[in-house]
Formats: structure tokens, sequence, C-alpha cells
């Protein structure tokens, strides 16, 4: 998965990035109301959503967030 990820433009990682988040949004809502099959699934986005953030800086350092 991580090798998908670093060959996305910095652009496509933001917006992939945002999608996470609104997935995560409701994945926690459904964890309150109790309907998830597999609650290990939000710890797996909380770590996707930290692996596009931490690409995500790295394309600013290296000066390609155009």
């Amino acid at each position: 998965m991580a090798k998908k990820e670093k060959e996305l433009s910095y652009s496509e990682l933001v917006v992939k990035r945002n999608e996470l988040k609104k997935k995560y949004m409701d994945l926690r809502f459904q964890l309150v109301i109790g309907h998830v099959e597999n609650p290990l699934q939000k710890r797996i986005m909380r770590r996707e959503i930290a692996t596009m953030n931490t690409l995500i800086r790295q394309k600013e350092l290296a000066g390609l967030d155009n």
C-alpha cells in the first residue's frame, strides 16, 4: 500500500487524505451507534491518515506542493 501512495502527486494525496478523514468520521459515528463489523478498522484508518499526512509533509518539504 505505501509504495502506491508514494507515487501519488501532492494534490492526489490531499484528496485521498480528505476522503479518509470523512470515512473515519463516519466510522466513529457507527462505533457510537454500535453497528461496526470490525472495531479495529478505526485504528487502521487512523494509521492510513497518518501515513497520508507524512507523505504530504515530505512533499511539502521537498518543494513539490504545486
